[in-house]
């Protein structure tokens, strides 16, 4: 007999349980990846629309010293093909482009809120297929602006509030799925990995922008759009909320006559009909059952039994509930100014980039990709740190000490070429990223799941849409403050970011100091827990 390939061991030695806990890490990974790759095309697609707008007063000037004639058609046709775009074609266009970053993210800070409560009372796999259909049309209508010539502030705007406002099915939901799954146990190593789709995500969608920008913006956008609604479909036939949903599938599959054992009708007291259980000798019968029944034909008569449903069945959590759990106002404020500091680079670095390397949108976009794979790495060693340590807020703290200097480092080497400009935005993505992504992942399950709470895990999507939507209050404001203070120049927008990281740094030294005393107090608890 020939014998078994390595690979097929390798797979039957996984049980059923371990298959499906994979499949809900790679399901919800690539779910919250497709959220992500929808939103990055903005920040690709503005430097663009600028770069045309530009071009074409760059034309005006140059043709105003070539003859009359030339001058009357020539500037005319570049103003149709090049700048018909309005109406960011404007001397104000930061701030217009700030104005779509923020209704997006202002939508999103507020829905997320609401997000978390609703996602706890509705199943979260039609929830959350729902909310990706959604927005996916309302990803492509942007694009389709582009296909059907609007030029409508208005238009764009409106479809910026409303897909900001569906995109908070998202993050609620895929974290209390992968909260449900998996422990405790290595949860900082495991979320660090998982929550890497936020940087897998920006990076397909830089590239999947980029490909189109320069020819076709408007697909820039569609694409994204069809692959989350494309994931919405899968997310419905494939997503499974909770281990328990899978005991109660096999328990109505399972066969009753391998469950039950025979009975039989006898006529009892008073000649009221009472049901027996009949035990047979099996081969299969425990030492125990030996014992307290006889070898022969024995019928057992079967007590009624009235089960009743308890009272103190967990309920959903209420909002203030939630904030009244130990550490949740301080990591909700402390990510506001981290995600500030965060969704400006999303927002913003590839135009940064255009300008300070001067590069066109497409290697701008590309190049900006690195600030991700930083972040990639920067949350897997937030959380493997953590997990060794046990000290989520110590992590954090130190990690957003040492990226705001790196940031001051960044706005002045990035001018000296690009290999400097490489190294420093892996090391800025990774300092960056790591606090936001432990805090958004490891952090809110530890206190979605806290001891407080006494075993009610349906917290846990409540917990996460407080935090993350504090949070995304300071996304919102962050690309805002940046498109007010570009104009003024860029070191202007580094001082914002690194004054935000010190605000971060600032709101966590309670739970620092409480971390800290914790370990010096922890061999005296272990001594005397040996002595008795």
């Amino acid at each position: 007999m020939a014998p078994v390939p390595p690979g097929i061991r390798l797979l039957v030695s996984f049980d059923r349980d371990q298959w499906y806990r994979a499949l809900t890490f790679i399901l919800t990974f690539l779910l919250y990846t497709s959220f992500h790759l929808s939103r990055k095309p903005i920040s690709i697609v503005k430097s663009e629309l600028h770069r045309n707008c530009s071009s074409v007063s760059e034309l005006s000037t140059i043709t105003s010293s070539i003859s009359h004639s030339q001058q009357v058609s020539l500037p005319t046709l570049h103003t149709d093909m090049d700048c018909s775009w309005k109406p960011f074609d404007k001397s104000n266009y930061k701030q217009l482009l700030g104005a779509m970053d923020y209704s997006f993210l202002c939508a999103y800070a507020v829905g997320m809120y609401l997000s978390g409560i609703i996602g706890e009372r509705l199943p979260i796999r039609l929830y959350l297929t729902v909310g990706m259909l959604t927005s996916g049309l309302f990803t492509c209508l942007f694009g389709l602006g582009h296909v059907y010539n609007i030029h409508s502030l208005g238009f764009y705007v409106f479809v910026q509030v409303a897909n900001g406002l569906v995109q908070t099915t998202g993050w609620p939901s895929v974290v209390t799925c992968i909260g449900n799954w998996f422990g405790k146990g290595r949860r900082g190593l495991i979320m660090g990995l998982w929550n890497s789709h936020t940087s897998v995500g920006n990076i397909l969608g830089s590239l999947i922008a980029g490909y189109w920008v320069s020819s076709n913006w408007g697909l820039s956008f569609i694409v994204p759009g069809i692959i989350i609604a494309a994931m919405g479909v899968l997310c419905f036939f494939f997503l499974i909320e909770h281990p328990n949903d899978l005991k109660s599938m096999y328990a109505k599959n399972s066969s009753p006559g391998k469950s039950q054992l025979p009975t039989e009708s006898w006529n009892g007291v008073s000649g009221h009909t009472e049901v027996y259980l009949q035990y047979k000798e099996k081969k299969t019968q425990s030492y125990d059952t030996e014992l307290l029944l006889p070898r022969d034909r024995v019928c057992v008569p079967v007590q009624p039994v009235v089960v009743v449903k308890s009272e103190s069945e967990p309920s959903a959590i209420s909002f203030m509930g939630a904030l009244r759990i130990p550490g949740v106002i301080e990591f909700s404020l402390c990510l506001l100014f981290a995600k500030l500091v965060s969704y400006t680079f999303l927002f913003w670095l590839p135009l940064y980039i255009t300008k300070a390397a001067h590069l066109d949108a497409k290697e701008a976009g590309d190049l900006s990709t690195l600030f991700d794979v930083g972040g990639i790495v920067g949350g897997i060693l937030a959380g493997v740190i953590s997990d060794k340590l046990g000290k989520r807020a110590t992590t954090c703290a130190v990690m957003l000490l040492l990226s705001a200097p790196t940031l001051y480092g960044f706005s002045m080497i990035s001018e000296f070429g690009l290999g400097p400009t490489i190294g420093m935005l892996l090391v800025c993505g990774g300092l960056v990223n790591g606090p936001y992504a432990l805090i958004t992942t490891a952090v809110s399950a530890d206190l979605g799941t806290h001891k407080s709470l006494k075993g009610n895990a349906r917290a846990l999507s409540t917990v996460t849409a407080i935090i993350d939507g504090t949070g995304s209050v300071g996304a919102a404001l962050g690309p805002l403050l940046a498109g007010l203070l570009s104009p003024g120049g860029w070191d202007q927008v580094f001082y914002m970011l690194m004054t935000a990281d010190f605000l971060a740094l600032l709101l966590l030294l309670r739970l620092v100091s409480k971390e800290l005393d914790s370990t010096k107090s922890h061999p005296i608890s272990t001594v005397e827990f040996k002595e008795h």
